[in-house]
């Protein structure tokens, strides 16, 4: 086995497998070895296809002894998120209602990423129809956090974050509606990306029966993964149309052309009534900035002329209807709206994306909280309604868990989240680096700029090479 490597990045893993240093072989062997020997008291991956994905491999090296090569993901074994169709692979959502749910095909982003050489080889845990903040269902039971068991992963990609931190994988695919990238990224210490909204195909999404034929509001998919520089790599594999769209239409993102914070100018939004964070964390994210500054950055205490209350409101009346067909009520009760208050919204969206863009017009990035702490203890009991847990003495609802990232999500603006500190319990912290619309590689440059001043990307305790 090649445990050393295990958690290597998946750009250098890629480079490896390319200068026939690694083989596809050998990593697909070693991620499956650490899934044996080290998932049981983490149960991220739950569902496997070995077989095919030796034969994948094997393609892939004889390909690469020929001097071919696939892509730039040429021969990686990566793991997907089980709200995400994946061809031949069990996929359920999370819902007992697809337990056996086996697609005939790849949802368009898995498609990309197989294109481009990747071989899929597993599945990974989440809530039931990704709505939780924590990643347990009656399928495959609970996903614990590898920084501590007694700990949430976070939802909804809570598998695919604690896959990637614990190095099962290469890379992840994730979904983010309501911070599902984002906030197991931050509780897990690892980088993950929320694209902006519509920048990378979503069908295939499982969010209810018969789901993944058309998009869904707000919701996106995105990367996680070990470096910024992986995000980056991954989303020129991703970026794209939907697939009955390409026949005209082409993805061209804005280049960065930061080459350091120098100059970076950076307003920071690191506490608001709506949503108090914990003290600890406030600190944290005082002292990055205080880095970034130190770094030659221009950060100041600004943000876009907005009410956080009332941009979190809109979320969350847009992600109740975009979440509705998953829920349990009644096609016409409180989880839906007609489509003449949908308008509505869709106009007051319009108008709150007018003044960020503007605000954007003499700044480069925003930097704001995912959470208002670090993972908290799991609890099933109830609906994430009736959920509360304790903040510097104070009781909060888990509702509050996604209000900094609908904040940024409502309007589809890219975030990229980079680890950049633990707690004195030794829990990962993270934070969401906003910029404009499509400038998604600017997210990703300044979010690799602040991991490299910060904690970045470190394995969990007792899943470091051996």
């Amino acid at each position: 086995m090649l445990d050393s490597v295990a958690t290597w990045s998946a750009t250098a893993l890629a480079r490896a497998v390319r200068d026939k240093e690694i083989s596809s072989v050998e990593l697909l062997a070693t991620y499956l070895d650490r899934i044996d020997r080290l998932d049981g008291p983490i149960n991220a991956v739950v569902t496997l296809d070995a077989e095919r994905a030796r034969r994948a491999a094997q393609a892939a090296d004889a390909a690469t002894m020929r001097g071919e090569s696939y892509g730039p993901l040429h021969g990686l074994p990566i793991t997907i998120k089980d709200a995400i169709a994946t061809e031949g692979i069990r996929s359920t959502g999370g819902a007992p209602e697809l337990s056996e749910h086996v697609p005939d095909d790849d949802a368009p982003a898995v498609a990309q990423l197989k294109a481009a050489g990747a071989i899929v080889f597993g599945k990974t845990n989440l809530p039931r129809w990704s709505g939780d903040m924590q990643s347990f269902n009656d399928v495959f039971g609970t996903t614990n956090n590898p920084w501590d068991v007694e700990r949430v992963p976070g939802g909804s990609s809570g598998g695919a974050a604690a896959a990637v931190a614990c190095g099962f994988t290469s890379f992840e695919l994730g979904t983010d509606i309501g911070g599902s990238v984002r906030l197991p990224s931050h509780f897990c210490g690892v980088f993950g990306l929320k694209p902006s909204f519509g920048l990378v195909p979503q069908r295939g999404y499982l969010s209810h029966v018969g789901a993944g034929t058309t998009d869904a509001d707000i919701n996106v998919f995105g990367p996680i993964a070990r470096s910024a520089e992986d995000l980056d790599l991954l989303l020129g594999v991703l970026a794209g149309p939907a697939p009955e769209s390409a026949v005209a239409w082409r993805v061209e993102l804005p280049p960065s052309d930061a080459t350091s914070l120098r100059g970076q100018r950076v307003g920071v939004w690191f506490d608001d009534p709506g949503c108090p964070i914990e003290a600890e964390y406030l600190t944290v994210l005082r002292a990055t900035a205080d880095r970034m500054s130190d770094a030659g950055a221009r950060v100041e205490e600004a943000h876009p002329p907005v009410e956080f209350a009332q941009q979190t409101r809109l979320f969350f009346q847009l992600v109740a209807a975009a979440a509705s067909l998953s829920s349990p009520e009644s096609p016409d009760g409180p989880g839906t709206q007609l489509h003449r208050a949908w308008l509505q919204a869709q106009e007051q969206r319009a108008h709150l994306q007018t003044i960020w863009a503007e605000w954007f017009e003499d700044h480069d990035a925003l930097l704001c909280p995912v959470a208002p702490g670090p993972a908290f203890r799991h609890d099933h009991t109830g609906t994430v309604m009736d959920r509360y847990l304790e903040i510097d003495g104070a009781k909060r609802s888990h509702a509050e868990l996604a209000l900094w990232n609908g904040l940024i999500g409502v309007l589809g603006l890219p975030s990229a989240v980079p680890p950049v500190a633990r707690t004195g319990a030794g829990l990962p912290l993270g934070v969401q680096v906003v910029t404009p619309y499509l400038h998604d590689r600017r997210a990703v440059r300044l979010a690799g700029f602040v991991g490299d001043i910060s904690a970045g990307y470190t394995p969990p305790p007792g899943f470091g090479p051996c």
